[in-house]
């Protein structure tokens, strides 16, 4: 009998459960998991992380038979949302998404809206009457599908997306209107075809299988393999790959998406803790594109839908028996729940979370002894500053990750590693981190964003190794080509030394 490779979830049913990490990912495994407790997740179908082993095994090469699953688990995806891939009268649009067996935040690729073309885009307005909408899909899925499944430098795009933004005298992607988004489509074609060197291809068959080999070429690229090493995770078979109907949180004020922890992650209080954008997709949240709201908000704008979230957070959580990270997207007011994973956390967050967990009666105090990594103690013995002691306050943001920290200000991944390599701490200061600078997050002892929220990249991978972060400070002007930042009228150049403190909610 042929190895199984495909898991297909849906309906109420999944072909797999949150036992079988190693096989599904731990994004996969989960995902199966909540179909079956009935939490409300979008059908798809997980590719297996043999695959992954197989595909690297044979440089580069599916292995036989695998595209004929592929076809079968579309088919059977296609019939339960009763829609087709490519299909300009039904069509359906998916996620191409990575899950190692332990999580890797933001290290692998993510393919979104994967089935759009010219003929869907025109369907899509006229069934919805929203041209605004399907014109910003359209242009975030060239733009990723040309920077990450062709390795178009995303800087091109931007610049595109820039100069439209500037024409049309706004601050934000999404004050464009429909025709100003049609035109950045028309330019990201443009930016495509002159750079791969040929057209944006309309078949979504092509798109999905192109997207497949990225999202497992994405195993072994730079960040990823630094991410492993700094992490110590070794013994894997690779990443699986996650296929799942797209919902969408970027169709009107009555749609966004979110990222929400069950406890809070940096100081371990049992509250409802996260981030939610309104007319958005989550990649915006993640990458820190905007700001997000504080998830307390999501009460006041969708009440019935955050009533549903909390329930399902203290549902997922007694289920894990452990601080779950949730991503969630709503569209059209209903909630829809993309991924859970166990959080991850700061020293004092772990140790609360242990012992509040044991007198909860949620685990043992054998586990709790366990949930606390020798790491985890050492960094709680770090030095702290006095929170009496005077201070020359320049700017205010958010308390990504609580420290302390001194350093030379560098603006980029690299030079920070090399500053490192001369004896030298350094503060990483970037408008946004993304996965590429792992290597530098890791160099210097602390973070300092422009952009993003409590939930964006900085802060999650800041939090995961115990560096002190601060993002989101909006009134920090970073010029990279000067090597300096400005606050109104104080500037601080490359070299220059920095303090960063967070404690609460100052810096």
């Amino acid at each position: 009998m042929a190895k199984r490779r495909i898991y297909f979830f849906g309906n109420g049913k999944a072909e797999g459960s949150a036992k079988m990490r190693e096989i599904l990912g731990g994004k996969g495994a989960n995902l199966a998991e909540m179909t079956n407790l009935g939490v409300p997740v979008p059908s798809g179908f997980t590719i297996s992380t043999e695959v992954c082993s197989e595909y690297y095994k044979h440089n580069g090469r599916w292995p036989d038979g695998l595209a004929k699953e592929i076809d079968k688990n579309v088919a059977k995806l296609e019939r339960v949302m009763n829609a087709r891939l490519g299909d300009a009268n039904k069509p359906l649009l998916v996620s191409v998404r990575s899950g190692s067996a332990v999580s890797m935040p933001g290290m692998m690729d993510t393919v979104l809206n994967l089935g759009l073309n010219d003929k869907v885009v025109e369907s899509i307005i006229k069934k919805t009457g929203n041209a605004r909408f399907a014109y910003d899909i359209y242009r975030r899925f060239i733009d990723m599908f040309g920077n990450v499944v062709m390795s178009c430098d995303h800087g091109y795009f931007e610049a595109v997306i820039d100069a439209a933004k500037r024409k049309a005298k706004v601050k934000l992607d999404n004050e464009l209107s429909a025709e100003q988004l049609k035109e950045v489509v028309a330019g990201y074609k443009k930016v495509y075809k002159k750079h791969i060197g040929e057209l944006f291809p309309q078949d979504g068959k092509v798109q999905l299988r192109h997207a497949i080999n990225a999202v497992l070429g994405s195993w072994n690229t730079g960040r990823a393999v630094t991410y492993r090493r700094l992490n110590n995770i070794t013994g894997l078979l690779g990443t699986a790959v996650n296929v799942q109907a797209m919902v969408f949180g970027n169709m009107g004020e009555d749609c966004g998406t979110g990222v929400c922890f069950t406890r809070n992650p940096s100081t371990g209080k049992k509250e409802f803790y996260g981030e939610f954008l309104m007319n958005a997709q989550g990649e915006d949240v993640v990458a820190g594109i905007r700001t997000p709201l504080p998830l307390k908000k999501l009460g006041r704008r969708l009440p019935n839908a955050y009533r549903q979230l909390t329930q399902l957070m203290r549902r997922l959580e007694k289920h894990y028996k452990d601080i779950q990270d949730m991503e969630f997207t709503i569209q059209n007011k209903k909630l829809y729940i993309l991924q859970t994973r166990t959080g991850k956390r700061t020293a004092e967050a772990a140790v609360k979370n242990a012992v509040d967990m044991v007198q909860e009666g949620l685990i043992s105090k054998k586990e709790a002894v366990k949930r606390v990594t020798p790491e985890q103690l050492e960094r709680l013995l770090h030095p702290h500053f006095d929170p009496k002691a005077e201070r020359n306050v320049i700017a205010k943001g958010l308390p990504a990750s609580p420290g302390a920290a001194v350093g030379r200000v560098v603006f980029s991944a690299g030079a920070a590693e090399a500053w490192k390599k001369k004896g030298k701490s350094v503060i990483l200061v970037r408008i946004e981190t993304s996965p590429e600078d792992i290597g530098g997050m890791d160099a210097a002892v602390g973070i300092l964003t422009a952009r993003g929220g409590m939930t964006s990249h900085a802060a999650v991978v800041a939090r995961g190794m115990g560096k002190c972060c601060v993002a989101g400070v909006g009134a920090l002007n970073i010029h990279y080509k000067a090597g300096r930042f400005n606050v109104g009228k104080l500037v601080s150049r490359r070299g220059t030394g920095l303090v960063l403190t967070v404690r609460a909610v100052r810096l």
